[in-house]
């Protein structure tokens, strides 16, 4: 593959997931933004994380997911507690109401995308079951 054909490849790629994955957000139940669903995803998948240990799986600064995280305790899907090892830090968890949330946003988002994948031909349906590998290996180390 030429480093041009590379670069169209790499920037269709790009813009194709950017907009599955922004269409199937706003195809979602109304409720937090991606960043904050992102934060909670985070924290259901990884358990009881640092607020700076968040930021940084998230590549946000720490103040941005302070504001995030104090959204996500106010509406009851995250609670904050004293680090027991620094004081000084908190730790955030999610709530089983938190929990219940991404659940219920991956099943919305999955089943939107089930019903588009339903409208591919059976060529393209095989052809993006043949990339799963690929797009996991990509995003594997993240």
């Amino acid at each position: 593959m030429t480093s041009t054909s590379v670069q169209d490849v790499s920037g269709r790629l790009y813009l194709a997931v950017g907009r599955l994955s922004r269409s199937l957000r706003q195809a979602g139940v109304p409720g937090p933004g991606h960043g904050a669903i992102s934060a909670l995803a985070t924290l259901v998948n990884s358990g009881q994380l640092r607020l700076g240990d968040l930021a940084a799986k998230e590549g946000v600064a720490a103040a941005t997911m302070s504001r995030i995280i104090a959204s996500l305790v106010e509406a009851g899907y995250v609670s904050r507690e004293s680090d027991p090892v620094d004081r000084r830090a908190w730790l955030a968890k999610a709530t089983e109401e938190g929990e219940r949330l991404v659940s219920g946003v991956r099943s919305t988002r999955v089943q939107e995308l089930n019903r588009r994948l339903d409208r591919l031909t059976p060529e393209h349906r095989e052809a993006l079951t043949a990339a799963i590998p690929a797009l996991e290996a990509l995003i594997a180390d993240d």
